[in-house]
């Protein structure tokens, strides 16, 4: 038995609201509904799918036990591990570009040996890496 599907990642965000902009205006997610959890956050989405769950970082004195039932709870303890990158297919390359362009980040792309696949890492306002895959 195994997983079908990733379901979202989480950010805890120092800077709420800068980060929920990326997401929407840059990277092309929406904002959805969420649970009346007692810290402030926002649940993003990938069509029907909260792919991007962000939370506010100053609302989290505590640390991770496994429920949502207080702030405390979504801040995570020492178990957590490194978080590289986040990656989602994208349409219109050069698209893109121009508009991260536009907006003044930085970026870097490339395409893949071999495959003709083009990719744009740009990081998040949080500093989490963001890959976009284009098809050849």
């Amino acid at each position: 038995m195994g997983v079908t599907r990733l379901e979202h990642v989480n950010i805890r965000c120092a800077k709420l609201a800068e980060t929920r902009a990326f997401y929407m205006n840059i990277i092309g997610l929406s904002d959805g509904p969420r649970p009346d959890f007692p810290f402030r956050g926002a649940w993003l989405y990938c069509g029907d799918t909260a792919v991007v769950h962000l939370v506010e970082a100053a609302d989290h004195p505590g640390s991770w036990t496994g429920t949502l039932e207080r702030a405390s709870d979504a801040m995570p303890g020492p178990d957590t591990g490194a978080f590289d990158h986040v990656a989602f297919h994208g349409e219109d390359f050069e698209g893109m570009k121009a508009k991260l362009e536009a907006a003044g980040l930085k970026f870097r792309h490339r395409t893949v040996p071999g495959t003709g696949l083009k990719q744009i890492f740009v990081p998040d306002p949080e500093g989490v890496m963001v890959e976009l895959n284009f098809d050849a």
